[in-house]
């Protein structure tokens, strides 16, 4: 009820600005201030990008810490604090020259050090230090030289394949060939950090109590953070490629209704970008002072969306976790729930007019990578999944009645309740749990399955719903860490797992599953030298989760409506690390860019993409 008033509240003040006359267009022009400033609604628990690997969080590495390497706005691989690199003929060792003269800086500007190549052996060993409980530890296991054996033993880091020799030349050792390595290096754990202050601030490093707790050597500082009030981006002047950093400051306000808030101040020039949700979408298109002022956001296959069952629930008893334990472990049931679900009707909350191209199959993207010019998704195992709608009315029922027969074996009761959680602050995501459940329970019927639909805190939702196990079923996501399909197996490696057992004691019917689902894991993972071979591996493995049902593949990242007064189609680009969070390189103007302007942005953008790519 406290949504809906809200939105008539804010409707009403669209209404009063509109009628009032006091917002109108304004010729495009460069704003020589570059004062870019938004409202955010969810805080930040570190600022530690060796640690975190939430996107939300490493969005602030992102532009405040530089790489290796970079990537252009058209997706190519570009140098960055590494003027060059070498790969030995074996493979089994990379070699990258430093920039030279590049410093870190502290949240005041002033400079502390020279950027060197031990500055990224300290930060690989604080990664690798288990007392830190860097969540990207893993992505080193099996890749860097002696890596997991550090970790889970500690004693000498010096066998530790990265090596600095001198200042400026930093190699790194890996366990075997890997021809993607270089993608890896735009995400947290290759970042550098300045060896003095990592030691002197160990577990504080990055603390989210102030600008103070990190140096800087990206293409902004962050000059203020005041948790749950306001962050500023002040540009590094003292940066090497300082001469494309062309907005001079960010400045980012706290609301906890930010999502509601933010249109109605950004027609009132007091915000520069906000994002417009579905619930207010038709009255923005149907005005006429309004309806040019909203543009379609850049299409992404970075981030992959996906619905989980919990086989280990911890929610509260009224929620009857035992029963659900009983009826999830049953793969007729969850291939009732899967068949069952109208995605498409479900992605009309967020994308009412296209919800079709947000639709996902499988649960790595299409164009995310390709061998010999097929797409990984067209792989045998993955060609049928990745083109078929899983909704299937006839199949639901019949798997239903199957369930039913097996459940009542092993004293299941009906309805099963099924607690669905959504973050508070998220309107949309309420209001795709509310049709998701709506749409089950009339095809399937409440006396089969009946749907409690709850917020889940504002803050910190993850670790206070996902990693606590209080759900039944749950949207969750996975960005690219790098260009292999590996990288989208790292939630279910880890999380899937502890999802399912407590303690290895238990014996639950569906570990046979999952066993296979580990070993055809295990076995994509061996095969390193012929990528054909390692995609086919890592396809059946995919589709072997799909098709038990152990997940329910929903969505790309849905493609943002907004108002803006960025060219979006300048930012960094790649499908893989930080580089779609980085502000570098993109220009700030005074007006919102109307529909007209960004279609022709992207116009501009795929002639040049082809161009390079052709020329």
């Amino acid at each position: 009820m406290r949504v809906g008033k809200r939105i008539v509240l804010l409707l009403l003040s669209f209404s009063l600005l509109l009628t009032s006359g006091c917002f109108r267009t304004s010729k495009v022009v460069e704003n020589e201030e570059s004062i870019y400033r938004l409202l955010y609604s969810s805080e930040v628990s570190t600022l530690n990008y060796l640690v975190t690997s939430s996107s939300h969080e490493i969005r602030v590495g992102a532009n405040v810490i530089d790489t290796l390497v970079e990537y252009d706005s058209f997706g190519n691989l570009m140098p960055s604090l590494a003027t060059s690199w070498k790969v030995s003929e074996d493979g089994l060792s990379v070699t990258f020259e430093l920039r030279e003269g590049e410093y870190w800086v502290n949240e005041k500007g002033e400079k502390i050090a020279e950027v060197t190549a031990k500055d990224f052996v300290s930060a690989m060993q604080y990664v690798l230090t288990k007392e830190y409980e860097s969540e990207t530890a893993k992505l080193l296991f099996g890749l860097i030289k002696n890596a997991k054996d550090f970790y889970e033993k500690q004693g000498d880091f010096k066998r530790v394949g990265v090596k600095a020799f001198g200042n400026y030349t930093l190699v790194y050792t890996l366990e075997q060939p890997c021809p993607y390595f270089l993608s890896y290096l735009t995400y947290g754990c290759f970042m550098p950090a300045y060896g003095p202050l990592l030691e002197e601030l160990k577990s504080k490093f990055g603390a989210a109590t102030g600008p103070d707790t990190l140096y800087y050597n990206g293409a902004y500082r962050l000059s203020v953070f005041k948790p749950q009030e306001k962050r500023i981006f002040q540009k590094n002047e003292a940066n090497w490629d300082a001469d494309l950093v062309y907005i001079n400051r960010i400045e980012e306000t706290y609301n906890s209704e930010a999502a509601t808030l933010a249109p109605a101040l950004a027609l009132r020039g007091e915000i520069d970008y906000a994002a417009i949700h579905s619930d207010l979408l038709d009255t923005f298109m149907e005005q006429k002072n309004t309806k040019d002022l909203v543009s379609r956001g850049r299409k992404k296959t970075d981030y992959s969306f996906f619905y989980i069952f919990n086989f280990n629930p911890k929610f509260e008893k009224r929620y009857e976790p035992q029963n659900w334990k009983k009826a999830v472990q049953n793969e007729n049931f969850r291939l009732a729930i899967m068949s069952a679900m109208d995605r498409v009707k479900a992605l009309r909350v967020a994308e009412p007019n296209h919800p079709e191209e947000l639709l996902l199959n499988s649960i790595t993207p299409p164009n995310f990578i390709r061998f010999e010019g097929e797409d990984y998704t067209e792989f045998p195992a993955l060609y049928d999944i990745s083109r078929r709608d899983s909704f299937k009315k006839d199949m639901a029922v019949i798997y239903k009645e199957k369930a039913k027969q097996e459940l009542k074996k092993v004293g299941c009761t009906f309805p099963v309740k099924i607690l669905l959680r959504y973050r508070a602050n998220s309107t949309d995501w309420a209001n795709e749990c509310i049709v998701i459940a709506q749409q089950i329970e009339s095809l399937l019927g409440k006396d089969f399955v009946r749907f409690i639909v709850e917020a889940g805190p504002s803050q910190n939702f993850t670790s206070q719903v996902r990693e606590r196990g209080d759900y039944a079923m749950l949207k969750s996501n996975w960005g690219a860490d790098y260009a292999d399909p590996q990288t989208f197996t790292e939630f279910f490696d880890d999380d899937l797992a502890s999802h399912i057992l407590p303690s290895k004691e238990e014996k639950l019917s569906i570990m046979p599953v999952i066993d296979t689902y580990y070993e055809l894991l295990t076995e994509a993972k061996e095969s390193v030298l012929d990528i054909k071979e390692r995609y086919t591996a890592f396809a059946e493995a995919e589709a072997f989760l799909i098709n038990h049902a152990l997940v329910i593949p929903f969505s790309i990242s849905p493609v943002s409506y907004q108002m803006t007064k960025l060219n979006i189609y300048e930012s960094s680009y790649a499908s893989f690390g930080v580089s779609t969070s980085r502000y570098k390189g993109m220009k700030y103007y005074k007006v919102i860019l109307n529909n007209r302007i960004v279609e022709i942005n992207k116009a501009v953008w795929e002639k040049e993409k082809k161009q390079k790519k052709d020329g």
